[in-house]
């Protein structure tokens, strides 16, 4: 009999609490590099190249074939007039210091793929309808806008994206307990976003695709 009341009771107070929050799925921070030295020692001279916005010895490290979209036009040529890396304003090094930044996964010994937001995705979540915050304690907030009411704060969260919402520069519209919120867009990334392949293949590691989109 107590026991049946004590049930009677939970039952009571759960439903007078609500159904429990639903679970969010996450997508923690992954770097393999230090597994082969060899990477590691190219993706931190890779790294000095990009902080130096140095053309000429990015070049020297993409394979000549490099894959930049999913038709033809590929190669150093392509990839050079697509990016202009000589031109002080190219967007290049601000989107391939953020790959490199996101470490990434080996897929055998010689292949190396970044970021890990791509490499590591969940093959049961839609690529293009969701995205992974990439910070930790990072803030969601009513409208696209600093002084905003914070309504969240995530951490490494798969959030799902508010397509329809009116696009904002420099934020992200994403669908928070039923309604539309907003998190700064340096902090959310898809795995559709630009990602790197690297292999090693004659005694050297090089670039040989970097694209976005499916």
């Amino acid at each position: 009999m107590k026991r049946r009341v004590l049930l009677g009771v939970f039952l009571i107070l759960a439903h007078v609490a609500g159904a429990p929050a639903q679970s969010v799925r996450l997508l923690k921070p992954v770097d393999e590099a230090a597994k082969n030295p060899s990477f590691l020692v190219f993706r931190t001279r890779l790294k000095a190249i990009v902080a130096k916005r140095d053309a000429a010895a990015l070049l020297e490290t993409t394979h000549p074939d490099i894959k930049i979209n999913f038709g033809s036009g590929d190669g150093v040529a392509a990839f050079k007039e697509m990016w202009k890396p000589d031109e002080p304003g190219s967007e290049l090094w601000e989107e391939l210091g953020a790959v490199l930044r996101l470490g990434g996964t080996f897929d055998g010994p010689t292949t190396f793929i970044a970021p890990y937001t791509f490499s590591r995705w969940p093959e049961d979540v839609e690529a293009f309808d969701f995205g992974a915050v990439i910070g930790s304690h990072v803030r969601i907030r009513s409208a696209p806008r600093l002084n905003a009411p914070i309504l969240k704060t995530v951490s490494y969260a798969i959030l799902e994206l508010a397509p329809e919402a009116k696009p904002v520069k420099g934020w992200t519209a994403v669908k928070v307990d039923n309604g539309v919120a907003y998190i700064d867009s340096r902090y959310i990334r898809g795995p559709v976003d630009y990602r790197a392949m690297f292999t090693y293949a004659e005694g050297r590691w090089l670039m040989n695709f970097f694209l976005a989109g499916d």
